[in-house]
């Protein structure tokens, strides 16, 4: 049985990299891939690929690599993405909008259920590209999270509101937070990705400064 606490997490994102790209093999009608296939197509060695899918457990067959499917269905039930994922949004400005209208987060099974913002100005409206989704005061969190069973949330608000909002999600039983604020969130128990555009702009701009060097 994998354990998923001891699989690393450089491994745990690398994962989803090769759920991707299995996945695309699968819709090109592949049935199976080696460690060496996958590790260059991702920019990978080999024993690297071999090594993260170890965690897995036994998936490799000989003379055949990885069973396309096989790997699919084994690397979801990791991911948790193997079911179906209620997903709520904190901030309904131009970023929270792009968000909410993006399909890809369907496709993986995480379905954005409810928005909300502090903002009586937005506050009732439609968001453009999900007429079901009305933006709701946050007053209504806490009924929301526990009718709607939702256990993740996407914090699209300014820097100075992030902490507070992280705060109230927590304590409304969010165990997980994807936050796109520019701060760093702290004193909330729950797991958290972040995602600062600027901060990756300012890394490839680097690398694009670097690569003039010499």
């Amino acid at each position: 049985m994998v354990r998923i606490k001891e699989i690393p997490a450089p491994a745990v994102r690398r994962l989803s990299l090769y759920l991707r790209h299995v996945e695309l093999l699968s819709g090109r009608g592949e049935r199976t891939v080696s460690s060496r296939q996958l590790g260059e197509a991702l920019g990978l060695t080999g024993a690297q690929v071999r090594k993260d899918l170890s965690h897995l457990g036994s998936l490799g067959h000989p003379g055949i690599g990885y069973r396309v499917d096989e790997l699919i269905v084994r690397v979801r039930r990791i991911l948790g993405t193997d079911t179906s994922r209620n997903v709520l949004l904190v901030g309904a400005g131009n970023l929270g909008r792009a968000l909410v209208s993006h399909r890809g987060f369907a496709k993986k099974g995480f379905h954005v259920v409810a928005v909300f913002d502090d903002d009586e100005r937005v506050v009732g409206s439609t968001l453009d590209g999900a007429a079901h989704l009305v933006v709701r005061p946050m007053i209504e969190l806490a009924d929301t999270v526990r009718k709607k069973n939702i256990r993740m949330a996407i914090l699209a608000v300014p820097g100075e509101s992030a902490q507070s909002v992280a705060e109230q999600l927590w304590e409304v039983g969010v165990g997980g937070i994807l936050n796109f604020a520019p701060v760093t969130l702290r004193h909330v128990d729950c797991a958290i990705a972040a995602v600062d555009l600027a901060v990756h702009l300012e890394q490839l701009s680097f690398r694009l400064g670097n690569s003039r060097v010499g």
